[in-house]
């Protein structure tokens, strides 16, 4: 049908009515205005699960005829469509990822970000109160259940002795001519009756104190729940001031192509561990610094190409970045693979700069140390990057302001590698918290290089050597008290304990394993700043606030090692010697003059033994040696006259110094206290200024 239209069409008919159209467009742009509402293959292919219908399309006509709209129109007819090998469509996101695409974010001031986390750090610090507290209302509560069972057992044997006492009575009873035995009919006495109320009274206060348990563990479970939320409400104020340390990644790179264009070399950056997340504060603190070394490593570090030739090494220096969480911290490794540091220049420069004596021999520990000082620089001539002496001391004193550690190692001829522990967030950091003598001290853990544990026996070889030190690790650490660097005198080591804690701190050259009292074990704590008068003090970073209310310095026992280390140099001291901590016993039948008496002496350093009377002192005496007995006079089964003459009379304790604490004050009571021996005698209540001062002047000692 379509060739006979075509062949029976009046061509030149057509042809005079296309001339007559005026600005007729050309055959190829009318053809194309012919399909140009057609639909795309796209939109032809099926949409699944819906009918497919047949469409239109255009069969064009041989290229040597010239057909009109008209002609055009009558060439359309209906065909199926083609087969067409349909495009992979793109894959259409999920639900959840556009939504998280389109997710809202808010921009939030920073000092209002930090003043949050510093209230969910405030409410940290009172759950740790509360949940001291709770646990001594929980103590206290099972002292009472012990005091209610001596009670009880006390009432049985007083209930034991009245009704022996009804058997007396019956003959005085048989004139009543009741008929009955007395185990027939119970007859009550006036004490039986107070006994029989004594034991009912037991009986409450046991319940009450049941009722009281099961408060606390309430009290205790909703204290778990609240610690639960405050810590998710505190992670994730945290983590909205974390910011991934990628961000900063071209900007250093940036910083190295500086570099390698201003000293002629070749030198790439490679980061590792990029994705990792750094406290917003932290990061904005350290990239200075950051920068500061990886031009040094270019400009000290990196060799130019004829060296790095023939040396064996490619022309391209690599400089290393590596970011890792390990825990609380975040460790930053930096290394290069140049030349290492120049100690010979170091030592030659300190030499000239008066830092070492002519001929004073020091360790390449040592010298790597001295970079560290302010204005150190052995660069040969003043550059853009090297030669002010200004930076490397900048960068150790923002790692201590920080409250972490850096550690350099070098080796000649293969590369210097910084390795930088730092705190995972400021507001919230883990410490050691440590005792000595009455004072407690906080260090933080990114300046802890770890803990070992010792025997007694071996500590004291130690410390008997002239230069007491301890290898660990194949590093030689100097055996030394914490309280000799806080101003305190060391004290003895424990005897009651077989094994000592020592905790190392790396310090270069002078790395220290630090003595203590005792340790407390690790915390999380909120860091507090301090004021101008106190942030002057060197080897103070801050305070915080514990669970029982006690506010504590935070130490940066690096600077307290170097500064005691440099001041032990230059002017040598005699290390103060240990005493042994003073024994006391002390012996009064009333509990709560026993708990009182005690810890006033335990925070004075005394360690101190309890009896209830003067039989258990005895016992006492026999197993601790004690230095003075605190005694009282009114006991039971051996009263204190008894106990002083019992200690008068033993070759062994005959010049113990005894001091009587009582509430007979009278002059009869004192003068037979004076006769057997006493050597003092105080009233009750007494004053702890009065008994201190009793005490020093008896043992010849301060406390």
């Amino acid at each position: 049908e379509i060739d006979d239209l075509i062949s029976g069409a009046d061509l030149s008919e057509l042809e005079s009515i296309m001339l007559a159209v005026p600005d007729e467009p050309p055959l190829d742009a009318r053809a194309a205005a012919y399909v140009v509402d057609e639909p795309t293959i796209e939109e032809r292919l099926p949409v699944e699960g819906a009918p497919v219908a047949e469409e239109e399309t255009i069969i064009e006509p041989p290229d040597a005829v010239t057909t009109s709209p008209q002609v055009a129109e009558t060439l359309r007819v209906i065909a199926p469509p083609p087969i067409v090998e349909a495009p992979p469509l793109p894959a259409v996101a999920p639900v959840e990822q556009r939504a998280a695409e389109r997710a809202e974010t808010a921009r939030v001031d920073a000092a209002l970000l930090d003043a949050l986390l510093n209230g969910a750090g405030e409410i940290n610090i009172f759950q740790s109160r509360l949940t001291q507290q709770l646990h001594s209302i929980e103590f206290h509560l099972g002292e009472l259940g012990g005091t209610v069972s001596r009670l009880r057992d006390q009432l049985r044997k007083l209930e034991a002795e009245t009704e022996a006492q009804i058997l007396h009575r019956h003959q005085d009873d048989a004139e009543m001519q009741s008929g009955f035995d007395p185990l027939e009919l119970d007859r009550y006495s006036t004490i039986q009756q107070l006994s029989r109320a004594l034991a009912e009274s037991a009986n409450d206060v046991a319940s009450i104190n049941e009722l009281l348990n099961g408060l606390t563990n309430e009290a205790d479970t909703l204290l778990t729940q609240q610690a639960r939320v405050t810590a998710e409400l505190q992670n994730g104020l945290m983590h909205t001031r974390m910011v991934p340390f990628q961000r900063h990644v071209a900007r250093l790179q940036r910083i190295v192509r500086q570099a390698c264009t201003d000293s002629g070399k070749i030198a790439e950056l490679v980061v590792e561990g990029e994705h990792n997340e750094i406290d917003r504060q932290v990061l904005e603190t350290m990239l200075p610094p950051f920068e500061h070394l990886l031009r040094n490593a270019v400009a000290h570090g990196i060799e130019k190409g004829p060296v790095r030739r023939q040396r064996g090494k490619p022309d391209a220096g690599k400089v290393s970045l590596k970011i890792r969480r390990e825990g609380s911290e975040v460790i930053i490794d930096l290394s290069d693979d140049g030349g290492g540091l120049d100690l010979a220049a170091i030592r030659r420069k300190a030499y000239e700069k008066g830092l070492i004596a002519q001929g004073q021999n020091i360790t390449d520990e040592q010298a790597v140390e001295l970079i560290l000082q302010p204005g150190f620089s052995t660069a040969s001539e003043l550059t853009q990057t090297a030669g002010r002496g200004v930076g490397m001391d900048v960068v150790d004193n923002e790692v201590k302001k920080l409250g972490g550690s850096m550690r350099i190692e070098t080796t000649t001829g293969q590369g210097t590698r910084f390795v930088i522990r730092l705190p995972y967030t400021l507001a919230i950091t883990h410490a050691l918290i440590v005792n000595v003598g009455d004072e407690t001290f906080a260090l933080p853990l990114p300046t802890v290089e770890g803990i070992t544990r010792l025997s007694r026996d071996k500590i004291l070889k130690h410390l008997t050597e002239d230069e007491p030190k301890l290898d660990y690790g194949g590093v030689a650490y100097r055996i030394q008290h914490l309280g000799s660097l806080v101003g305190a005198a060391p004290s003895a080591l424990p005897e009651e304990e077989n094994a000592v804690s020592l905790v190392l701190i790396r310090a270069g050259d002078s790395s220290t394993a630090l003595l203590m009292d005792s340790l407390e074990g690790s915390r999380e704590i909120v860091v507090k700043t301090l004021g101008p008068h106190i942030a002057s003090v060197p080897g103070v970073t801050g305070a915080t606030i514990l669970g029982d209310g006690r506010v504590i310095m935070i130490l940066d026992p690096g600077t307290l090692v170097r500064a005691h280390r440099s001041a032990e140099i230059a002017h040598p001291a005699p290390q103060p010697v240990a005493k042994a901590p003073l024994a006391a016993l002390v012996v009064d039948d009333s509990i709560t003059m026993r708990r009182v008496t005690q810890r006033l002496l335990e925070r004075r350093g005394v360690k101190v033994y309890t009896a209830r009377d003067g039989l258990d002192a005895i016992t006492v005496l026999q197993e601790h040696p004690v230095d003075i007995i605190l005694l009282d006079i009114e006991m039971p089964r051996m009263d204190g006259y008894q106990l002083a003459s019992h200690v008068r009379n033993d070759a062994r304790f005959k010049q113990l110094p005894i001091i009587m604490i009582t509430s007979r004050s009278g002059e009869k009571h004192r003068a037979k206290a004076i006769e057997l021996g006493v050597n003092d005698y105080l009233s009750k209540p007494y004053q702890e200024s009065q008994l201190i001062t009793a005490i020093e002047a008896l043992v010849g000692r301060g406390l």
